[in-house]
């Protein structure tokens, strides 16, 4: 075991952007129809909440808004919000809005037959793009009849991932660029306080593709409202049964790919400083990718999210929960899906990574401290950090920080690592059952939560030292405040633990 002692300089402030609350994915649209998904997205706002929510499918068939019929030998068309709103109303009631992303085509106003998943999601251009954009905003008409005004606040993408020919037809750029204009156009005629980006890439070709899309809106004369795409940190996964393994990519490699695509839009005078977006990241990009049940997951992305928000000014987890369908209805309760929560509201423990980032932005935004390692904030009651270790042996490090002479301080750790909060074992130890009962999630979910605990720090000489062992693939969240001690009259903690 290793063991590191880092003194931290209180005066210093270093650029953070711990914007880790701003939206989070979902599969299709369709799915928050269902009970467990509700249930698992109302316990993420409750400990996480989020300020948007984003999902495929929103033109999809499942929702059925768009409807072409026969009058008088003529073709009208007619929406129908029915299930839209019943998703919207569920999403604000929990204290959530959506992220607009428009997809995929209605089946009667797609130009070809290709579909994508198990729920068959069409990801051809429309035959009749005069129709796809009265669709758009007949859209944006009706939630802004039903919801107000503040919907102008809810982002809207265009399309997903244009860049894979499973996500749009032959993976057609100058089509794509089509769409956006289009889209882009339509919408800002409407009304231009909607803000619109694009080209929601993935990893295939995003350099080619960033550039040839900001080529493209300045030749056109369009301004999006900010850039968007993809990150995932995988290798090709190898595929075995149900279930897809893969390698982790080294992380410098991955802020690298992400500076670059930075580094091209501050290359164009009229785009410079536009925001971009990561509207979906994880580590594996399939739904059945088994490092995402595990506490290396947890670990690695506590890296990610202490250095995304260096080039980025959103990013969105892909997912809340396992209740996804893009490879089928899942097989088992640990199955390897994007899920921060599996089902039964059982937390892995890349959902408390989320959580202590979270607590770290309530804490207080003024930085002082962040390496490979750690990052710490500073307000005026005391400091918060959080640790992590990826995959390496057991280390202790000693953070020296500066407080007042004299006080007492309460430190609290919150330790998520293979051995106090592992569900993923405890279910496997059990025999891995596919289906649990009602009494076997309950033990599972008993096992999926943090271990607290707690100490008296006193300050000498103007420091505090915090010793924290941080074990194999790791995270852990510690608070120093200062300690106010109000104990009652008689009351004597030595004594009472002393009694025998």
């Amino acid at each position: 075991m290793g063991k590191v002692k880092i003194t931290v300089d209180s005066n210093k402030r270093i650029p953070f952007n711990n914007n880790v609350d701003y939206c989070v994915g979902t599969g299709r649209l369709g799915l928050a129809l269902t009970e467990e998904y509700l249930k698992e997205l109302a316990y993420v706002q409750e400990m996480i909440g989020f300020s948007y929510i984003r999902g495929h499918g929103l033109f999809s068939d499942d929702v059925s808004i768009y409807h072409e019929y026969e009058e008088n030998g003529e073709t009208k068309v007619e929406y129908n919000y029915t299930y839209l709103d019943r998703i919207f109303d569920s999403y604000l009631k929990l204290g959530i809005r959506p992220y607009l992303e428009l997809g995929f085509m209605p089946e009667q106003l797609a130009s070809g037959t290709q579909t994508i998943f198990y729920w068959k999601g069409n990801t051809t251009p429309p035959k009749d793009y005069k129709k796809w954009t009265d669709m758009v905003i007949a859209l944006l008409e009706h939630l802004k009849e039903r919801y107000g005004e503040e919907t102008v606040d809810w982002p809207i993408e265009v399309w997903n991932e244009p860049n894979l020919p499973g996500f749009w037809y032959k993976a057609d750029m100058d089509e794509y660029f089509k769409l956006f204009k289009e889209t882009f156009l339509a919408i800002k005629n409407y009304d231009k306080r909607y803000k619109v980006g694009g080209p929601a890439i993935c990893g295939v070709k995003d350099a080619e593709w960033i550039d040839a899309f900001l080529a493209f809106c300045k030749k056109e004369g369009l301004h999006p409202d900010r850039i968007t795409r993809h990150h995932y940190t995988v290798d090709f996964p190898e595929r075995i049964g149900h279930y897809d393994y893969s390698k982790l990519q080294d992380t410098e490699e991955r802020f690298e790919n992400l500076q670059s695509t930075r580094d091209i839009v501050d290359s164009y005078e009229e785009f410079k400083g536009l925001p971009i977006h990561l509207t979906e990241f994880s580590t594996s990009y399939t739904p059945k990718g088994v490092i995402h049940d595990t506490n290396i997951n947890a670990a690695y992305l506590a890296r990610q999210l202490s250095r995304l928000g260096d080039m980025n000014e959103a990013y969105s987890y892909w997912t809340f929960g396992d209740v996804f369908e893009e490879q089928g209805v899942p097989d088992s309760l640990f199955h390897g899906g994007f899920g921060l929560v599996a089902a039964g509201n059982i937390p892995k423990p890349t959902f408390w990574t989320f959580c202590f980032y979270k607590q770290l932005k309530e804490f207080s935004s003024e930085c002082v401290h962040r390496d490979d390692e750690s990052v710490i904030v500073k307000s005026d009651f005391g400091y918060a950090g959080i640790l992590w270790n990826i995959d390496m042996d057991d280390q202790e490090r000693e953070y020296t920080l500066s407080v007042s002479e004299g006080d007492e301080y309460t430190l609290i750790t919150k330790t998520v690592d293979e051995t106090c909060c592992n569900p993923l074992k405890v279910w496997h130890d059990m025999g891995e059952p596919a289906y649990p009962t009602n009494e076997e999630t309950q033990l599972i979910k008993s096992a999926a939560n943090p271990l607290i605990e707690s100490a008296v720090v006193k300050a000498e000489k103007g420091t505090a030292l915090i010793p924290v062992t941080v074990k194999r693939n790791a995270v852990v969240l510690f608070m120093l405040k200062k300690r106010r001690f109000t104990p009652d009259r008689g009351y004597n903690y030595d004594k009472v633990i002393a009694f025998h």
